[in-house]
């Protein structure tokens, strides 16, 4: 495969490129035919695009004292797709070359058949969101080796019990352009970094463990910092040792009080995927065809937010070249729209609001999730914990499982403590909140001022892709929800 001249382990940075010339010099496609190739292909089609894609990645994992796994991968490719009204046709190929584009024509026209009308895409604006440089360039192989043993060295000079370290470090750097049905030409270069901690400790032959990460679309520079590397680890350490001490879960009813920031995932899951175009076109979610109804309690407002600088989910435009934006999906409990790609947006006569994504070029976009959280309250943190006689307060979560057409969902708790007479008691191990979306969404009694936005870890998947989220909320009180425990 043809690479730009860019290496993963060079100490100074290459001039760095955009992506029309990536892709229209260094990779050798011709412009003009290409343009003319793609307004061809797409001339009878409500909308489409060809999505083309080179992307750098690597991955570092240090684990049980010793670095385990490095891999650098470089991949290049296009997605051809034609849009006719609630048809799809879609061809890719790793082979980006005028020809392979020609061919994915043939393939993608047998869709065209007309629908409902051309799909119009605004033009981008706004200042970028995030800076084009590689995150793989900016730093030589050996620091980042260096840095993931100092990593572990440290984390386990902090306490005899720990037994086990792993910590990973992930880069990678895609460059995008799109080539609409009217032969725009939209780019996009995207930096994405994470870093994930995690910690075993034993005691007593009882092993627990706890975890930090974070991340975003920013280089590596923060992350080589010793009090930010130094502090997720004292944060995965605590985690452990908390879960080390942490008693049987209760099960039964009883008021939940989630934590701010990444508790969020609950949100995301239980209500975001709900609020998806798609789903709501087809009517197989709890929230079809409520626009304009109270489907949360007064003072519940959520929001999706591609447009904040450096975050994880965010994106300069989406991948279908639309500038992502800024959508309230619920206002003070009521329900007022939804996130929406061309195809979705244009079949429900609804306005575009940037949130066509794809994992690579070998997937067609859909309506997805960018940062999706819930807007802050009134209530001091404390004060919610203060009203509540006995309950759950979970911190942190782990996995879950959601059914959209139901609105039905389970999520374990990563770490949660025990609440009696307004005070945080024993942390408890297995507990698991068990509910119902839209019902879930009426609980929340009291929302605290304190709203917080993850620290860049999360993955979203839908349809077999994945692609990366942001989440965040307040602390918010429940009342009534349904905890999972191993204690009666």
């Amino acid at each position: 495969m043809t690479q730009i001249p860019s290496s993963a382990n060079q100490a100074a940075p290459a001039r760095q490129f955009s992506a029309e010339e990536i892709f229209f010099t260094q990779l050798g496609l011709p412009l003009p035919a290409t343009r003319d190739a793609v307004t061809e292909s797409l001339r009878l089609a409500d909308g489409g695009e060809l999505f083309l894609e080179y992307r750098q990645s690597e991955q570092l994992v240090f684990d049980d004292g010793r670095l385990k796994t490095t891999a650098f991968d470089s991949q290049a490719g296009f997605g051809l797709r034609a849009i006719s009204g609630e048809q799809v046709g879609y061809a890719h190929s790793s082979d980006l070359s005028l020809d392979a584009i020609k061919r994915a024509s043939a393939t993608v026209q047998a869709a065209v058949g007309g629908g409902h009308g051309q799909i119009a895409l605004a033009a981008p604006h706004g200042q970028p969101l995030y800076h084009a440089l590689n995150p793989l360039d900016l730093m030589p192989f050996e620091e980042k080796v260096r840095l993931l043993q100092d990593i572990d060295q440290f984390a386990r000079s902090l306490d005899p019990r720990v037994v086990q370290v792993s910590c990973t470090l992930l880069g990678q750097w895609q460059a995008v352009a799109i080539i609409q049905r009217d032969g725009r030409l939209v780019q996009d270069i995207r930096p994405l970094v994470r870093m994930n901690i995690s910690v075993v400790v034993e005691d007593q032959g009882r092993r627990e463990v706890g975890s930090r990460g974070a991340g975003g679309r920013e280089a590596y520079e923060r992350y080589f910092a010793a009090d930010f590397w130094q502090g997720l680890a004292k944060e995965a350490l605590a985690q452990a040792l908390i879960n080390l001490a942490a008693v049987p879960c209760p099960a039964g009813e009883m008021t939940v009080v989630l934590g701010p920031g990444y508790p969020g995932v609950l949100l995301h899951e239980a209500v975001g995927h709900g609020l998806e175009g798609d789903f709501n076109r087809k009517e197989t979610s709890a929230f079809a065809n409520l626009i304009g109804t109270q489907v949360a309690a007064k003072g519940v407002t959520v929001v999706d937010d591609g447009t904040i600088a450096g975050r994880r989910g965010s994106l300069n435009v989406d991948d279908e070249g639309v500038s992502t934006s800024s959508t309230v999906l619920i206002e003070d409990g009521i329900l007022k729209g939804y996130m929406q790609d061309s195809q979705n947006a244009n079949l429900m006569g609804k306005a575009l609001t940037g949130n066509g994504r794809r994992q690579s070029f070998a997937h067609a976009p859909m309506p997805r999730m960018t940062n999706t959280y819930m807007l802050g309250g009134q209530y001091q943190p404390d004060e919610i914990l203060a009203s509540v006689k006995r309950g759950i307060y979970a911190v942190d979560f782990g996995g879950g499982q959601v059914d959209i057409t139901s609105g039905k969902f389970v999520f374990s708790a990563a770490e949660a403590y025990l609440v009696e007479d307004g005070k945080i008691k024993a942390p408890v191990k297995g507990a698991t909140l068990i509910g119902h979306g839209p019902s879930a969404l009426k609980q929340i009694s009291m929302i605290g001022n304190d709203m917080r936005l993850d620290s860049g870890i999360g993955t979203c998947g839908k349809d077999g892709q994945g692609v990366p989220v942001g989440v965040g909320q307040p602390t918010l009180r429940l009342d009534n929800m349904t905890v999972g425990g191993t204690e009666v």
